[in-house]
């Protein structure tokens, strides 16, 4: 039935493929919050005033915002009425409104998948999460035609999961095997990544892009502490191990450990990957799967106020956003900048990093951005 099903939406994916990926960095923001709860017109409208040319945003597999509730009859299916995906239509509509492009991070996986357990942990079946990845970008090909009419936008651009080198990502980190300690999460990855990987290129849309890796920054490769986490090159190498293949770029999250790190200084700690040693993680993507564009689907300074532990001042924030692009795009393998997030989250143990403060009143940084981004 899938191969069925394959052969009839090949033709419409041919017609659906016509431009070719920009060499140029692409300027955006990461703000899924947002995108899922904030006033729509207020949210599409700013992003286009600031120029931006994309927009990452997760996609659900499970958990509470998850497309799949319950298990699909015909996983590979968009129209299988297991799947809810009228969040996601509204984010892609509402984006492209404005001339902004959805970068969707398939993320998460539902408990009918992974043995009734947190979305945090890999699905049991691989071939339940290709099924999916598969109907997600049939739906956004840019060729789908909703019952009601509407022909959703397309989306070109995917990453695999987020940060699956920390629990917020992947659990279990490490796990202990004939006496020594492996670290799991890159041998559950290798997995996630190739059936989203497998998932999306098998529409046979020529010019969609996926990125896997996602990685955090750091991780304190200590099994047995109360926090396990994996450093970011360390699961890069774990997962080339374990065999993930096929994906078209690698993505990462460079974040300053502290206020001091600015985007050109080293981190203080020798497995972190920030914005001030990329190249490190460069050069061990090109030795292991040659010269694939890097992707940074996340970065960003928080402020003080009202971060007084981790914030910088807003003028700083606008100047080391103004620098990062800048060290980008002078680097021909970064392809990718996205700034998170567009507005403060509103509680103070969140994360303050946005253009804007909660109240919207806007930093330094968002003029920074727009002068950046403007064509």
């Amino acid at each position: 039935m899938r191969v069925a099903f394959l052969l009839t939406v090949a033709a419409a994916a041919v017609l659906a493929s016509s431009a070719s990926a920009s060499s140029t960095l692409q300027l955006g923001i990461t703000d899924s919050g947002s995108a899922y709860f904030a006033n729509p017109r207020t949210f599409y409208s700013q992003l286009g005033q600031l120029h931006s040319k994309l927009l990452r945003v997760h996609l659900n597999w499970g958990g509470r915002l998850g497309v799949a509730q319950r298990r699909p009859k015909n996983g590979f299916d968009p129209d299988d009425p297991a799947y809810d995906w009228r969040r996601y239509d509204a984010i892609v509509l509402g984006a492209d409104r404005y001339g902004v492009q959805v970068v969707f991070s398939i993320f998460g996986s539902p408990r009918w998948a992974n043995g009734n357990r947190l979305p945090t942990r890999a699905p049991k079946r691989a071939r339940d999460l290709e099924d999916f990845a598969f109907a997600a970008a049939q739906r956004y090909s840019g060729s789908y035609m909703r019952d009601d009419g509407v022909v959703l936008p397309a989306v070109r651009q995917w990453t695999a999961w987020n940060e699956p080198n920390l629990p917020i990502g992947l659990v279990p980190q490490w796990r202990r095997f004939h006496g020594r300690w492996v670290i799991q999460s890159a041998i559950d990855y290798a997995r996630i990544c190739n059936a989203i990987v497998d998932g999306i290129h098998e529409t046979l849309i020529s010019d969609e892009k996926v990125a896997c890796g996602d990685t955090a920054p750091r991780g304190n490769n200590a099994p047995t502490s109360s926090r396990p986490t994996t450093s970011p090159i360390a699961f890069l190498r774990a997962m080339k191990q374990a065999g993930a293949r096929g994906f078209d770029a690698y993505a990462h999250h460079p974040y300053p450990a502290n206020p001091a790190d600015t985007p050109t200084r080293k981190p203080q700690f020798r497995t972190a990957v920030e914005f001030g040693n990329l190249g490190d993680l460069v050069k061990a993507v090109t030795q292991l799967y040659g010269h694939k564009p890097i992707w940074i689907d996340e970065y960003g300074y928080q402020t003080n106020p009202p971060d007084r532990l981790l914030g910088v001042t807003p003028a700083l924030q606008a100047r080391y956003l103004t620098e990062a692009v800048r060290m980008a795009r002078a680097n021909p393998r970064i392809t990718m900048l996205l700034w998170f997030l567009l507005s403060d989250e509103p509680r103070l143990g969140g994360w303050q990093s946005g253009l804007e403060t909660a109240s919207g009143k806007r930093k330094p940084a968002f003029f920074a951005f727009l002068r950046a981004a403007r064509p």
